[in-house]
């Protein structure tokens, strides 16, 4: 679940410069059928826009203009006089051609990809367009300022007089009128960054190094910043895909935007004494992830000039009404074309209704300074800097006079001293707590350095402890604490049991982040969930904690868990770590068995196992972000790769151990963005025991026995179906976000997301360990491998099922005879619930 979009709605939808000509209205053909994709330009000028799908517009501009034009193939050209400068819900109707008339009429379908003098500019963008922009040099550095800013929309009379508002009423006194959509909106938040960007094209490196950082009044929660860096990540025009919200949008630059979208040659001008060419484009299909909108591209370097993108009201995005994004490149010679100013700006709402309410999330970054082929050591770039520098986040008003490349308008002034008053308002304070809470699963004492939680883990239930409370609580002094006692109290009501669990975390050095840690824990855990132990002293598997099953969830382990480690971080986003645990386990259930042939014992048999482990791992996370300073820090995005590595060595001469092995294991998770066709997620795991250990020791197939969707689990498989000393994994999911089901008429409307998934394992047993573990017992689990044939499964999924749901239809691939495995599940049906865009 994407909690953070979910808190970043809520949070922020509890909470002037007038242009001097604007207008709005709709396009509608002689039939009274709106005309989509209309053109729309003050006449005289470079500045216009396109009607949507329903054939609305709106324009603004800081200028006066005195007269409009209206325009689309095969319809007459409208020059409406403009006697006032603000002009709202105007009707325009376009009339056929005369030259037309015999001819068919384009309103809003295909355009012919033969004889079209845009696509023909297009093909020479292609030809050229690695001869533009910064790829054309070794290396390059700029100064980068950003302002992010978010505001609520749709501010009306009804809104200002609810309850919610009432002793805030201040704050409206800052409402303004949105350029792109008309409509009124209030700031409601604002980041300011300054950094200075380094690269090298040689070896695929870049860094950006951040000199100044201010908002208005949240700089002690994160978490908005975080949402904020995770929405808008840079892209680039060229590409043939632009990725926003996790969805990978078809460039209209593109080489397969001839397939996908419609495009006409406009109009051409002069721009910055260069004489550019306006292609105006829309989609060819609806709900596919498009834009509409124009660029002007230069007549000699085929470089973009300006381009200005537009998605789709039909696009299958959830929680966002528009994105518009500008984006205007400054000429540097006859040759260099180089972006100068990037604007972007969505309405993230919950319905994509004309009149529905939303919050306008905006950002502007502007490029200045440039200098190429500065050549830096290879170490610079892999050098990360950890240190949090508290000036940073405190420079005063001259560094921002002298850093910014844009001033403030009055109303983006307007905000820190609109958001300085309103936290001292008590009614403020409540609701920004409680998106506090929601947001981090903890409840701040602000008297005390210490929180509350996770909340959501209060309640639980499983067969054993039936239900139980769990009650919880960290030390809290700022997000970059570089020290963290986190611990947690829990009760079972059937067992009539505590648990409890205590653990410390201490940054010894900022640079190479190196962290000691340790802790103990009592507890019930499902160690038939994942074929990785966890030793995170307060980690517990979800799969215990299920309300409802496919089957009994009895075979739980009582694991007492005392662990040490020493982590660090020598190269970005690569972390060492040396680690020893101590644990006993035993069976937590009289109808589950963790008994094991022990010679030494009076009766044959032993119950408990006594080990110790020392575990040697190494992570690796390619073009993983990463926030914060301190010991705990927060991952700013999902696209990247997670190698994992680890042998363990179990020592029968420490702390009185029952035996000797040794384990080593690997695994690879890694999403690729596949354009247009989706995201497939991809993880191979392997893994092999040597020495006779016990069925706690061993290496158990993930089951999932409840009705929620689980990566990385076999959703046919029980817990313990199968156990193995030597294995290798593989799954395999891929969601074409709604591309299949977009081309289905009767479908189309519903935004559904099509995922497949195939998962399967191989693993063998040593005939060693199948002696160790024959203890004749009725409860003991007969251990079986998949060793003959690798055992598979396949799903086919239905996802954004009314935005928020998903449902896979699982399939079991083989060992699913009725004689050899009565108990096979052959089919089931699981579901997520999750906020997505």
């Amino acid at each position: 679940m994407n909690i953070r979009l979910l808190i970043a709605l809520f949070f922020l939808g509890i909470f002037s410069i007038v242009a001097q000509t604007k207008v709005s209205g709709y396009v509608f053909d002689e039939f009274n059928e709106p005309v989509s994709f209309a053109t729309i330009i003050f006449k005289g000028s470079t500045q216009g826009t396109i009607t949507n799908e329903n054939g609305k517009f709106y324009l603004e501009s800081p200028e006066t203009w005195e007269a409009l034009n209206v325009s689309f193939i095969g319809y007459e050209t409208l020059n409406i006089p403009l006697d006032k400068k603000v002009n709202y819900n105007l009707k325009f109707i376009l009339k056929e051609e005369a030259a037309a008339l015999d001819a068919v009429v384009i309103i809003s379908g295909k355009q012919s990809k033969k004889n079209n003098p845009a696509i023909d500019l297009l093909r020479k963008i292609w030809a050229n367009k690695r001869s533009n922009g910064l790829k054309q040099f070794k290396q390059y550095e700029y100064d980068k300022y950003e302002k992010v800013e978010f505001d609520l929309n749709t501010i009306d009379s009804a809104l200002i007089k609810s309850k919610l508002f009432r002793g805030m009423e201040f704050v409206f006194n800052e409402v303004d009128t949105s350029r792109v959509t008309g409509k009124t909106y209030l700031p409601m938040f604002i980041n300011e960054a300054v950094s200075k960007v380094y690269g090298d094209n040689v070896v695929n490196k870049n860094k950006e190094v951040l000199k100044g950082n201010k908002n208005s009044g949240f700089s002690d929660n994160q978490t908005i910043i975080d949402f904020v860096d995770d929405l808008y990540s840079d892209f680039n025009v060229y590409d043939n895909y632009l990725k926003f919200f996790d969805k990978s949008f078809v460039s209209p630059l593109s080489k397969t935007g001839i397939n996908t979208y419609n495009y006409v040659l406009s109009d051409s001008a002069f721009i910055d004494n260069k004489w550019c060419y306006n292609v105006i484009y829309y989609p060819r299909r609806k709900n596919e992830l498009t834009f509409k909108g124009d660029f002007w591209v230069a007549d000699t370097t085929y470089a973009i000039k300006e381009i200005n993108l537009q998605a789709s009201k039909s696009a299958n995005i959830n929680w966002v009404k528009e994105i518009y994004i500008e984006q205007e490149f400054d000429v540097l010679n006859d040759s260099l074309f180089l972006v100068k100013r990037d604007y972007m700006m969505s309405d993230f709402a919950f319905s994509k209704k004309e009149k529905s309410r939303g919050v306008y999330g905006k950002r502007t970054t502007l490029y200045n300074n440039y200098e190429f082929d500065i050549e830096k050591d290879k170490k610079f770039y892999e050098a990360e800097v950890y240190n949090y520098d508290k000036d940073v986040y405190d420079r005063d008003d001259a560094f921002w006079n002298d850093n910014r490349l844009e001033a403030l308008n009055k109303d983006e002034l307007g905000v820190y001293k609109m958001l300085d008053t309103l936290k001292t308002v008590k009614k403020f304070k409540r609701l920004y707590n409680i998106g506090s809470i929601l947001s981090s699963g903890y409840i701040e004492f602000n008297t005390l350095p210490l929180d509350y939680g996770p909340i959501f883990s209060t309640f639980g239930f499983n067969e054993v402890e039936g239900l139980r409370l769990r009650a919880g609580g960290r030390t809290y002094f700022g997000r970059n604490d570089l020290w963290r006692l986190e611990g947690f109290l829990a009760y079972g009501f059937r067992d009539d049991k505590f648990k409890y669990g205590i653990s410390a975390k201490w940054l010894l050095d900022k640079k190479s982040r190196l962290i000691i840690s340790g802790g103990n824990r009592r507890d019930v855990e499902q160690i038939g969930a994942s074929l990785t132990n966890s030793t995170d002293v307060l980690g517990r598997s979800l799969a215990s904690s299920s309300v409802v099953g496919t089957s009994a969830n009895d075979k739980l382990t009582s694991i007492n868990l005392t662990s040490l480690a020493i982590q660090a971080e020598p190269l970005r986003n690569v972390i060492l770590r040396l680690g020893g645990n101590y644990r006993t386990l035993e069976s937590a259930s009289p109808t589950f068995s963790l008994d094991y042939v022990d010679d030494d014992s009076p009766t044959g048999l032993s119950s408990e196992i006594k080990q110790f482990e020392s575990t040697l791992s190494l992570s690796y996370f390619p073009k993983r972000k990463m926030t914060g300073f301190g010991v705990e820090r927060r991952t700013a995005n999902d696209d990247f790769a997670r190698l994992f590595a680890q042998v363990t060595r179990g020592d029968k001469g420490v702390f009185d151990s029952d035996f000797d092995y040794t384990k080593v294991q690997f695994s690879y998770i890694q999403p690729w963005q596949m354009g247009g066709f989706g995201r497939l997620t991809t993880s191979i795991e392997a893994g092999k025991t040597f020495g006779e250990v016990p069925l706690g020791l061993l290496s158990v197939i993930p089951g999932n026995q409840s009705y929620f969707s689980i990566y990385n689990t076999f959703s046919q498989l029980d817990f313990y179906e199968f156990v193995s000393d030597t294995y290798t994994s593989f799954h395999f999911e891929h969601n074409f976000n709604g591309r299949l089901f977009s081309r289905i008429p009767f479908l189309r409307k519903l935004n559904l997301r099509e995922i497949v998934s195939i998962r399967g394992v191989w693993g063998d047993i040593s005939d060693e360990n199948l002696r160790l573990n024959d203890t004749g017992l009725q409860n003991a689990i007969p251990l079986v491998a998949p060793s003959k044939d690798p055992y598979y499964e396949y799903s086919f999924g239905v996802g954004n099922i009314f935005k928020v749901f998903r449902l896979d239809f699982n399939f079991r691939g083989n060992y699913k005879d009725e004689v050899m495995y009565p108990d096979a599940r052959k089919f089931g049906i699981t579901g997520s619930f999750g906020f997505y865009f």
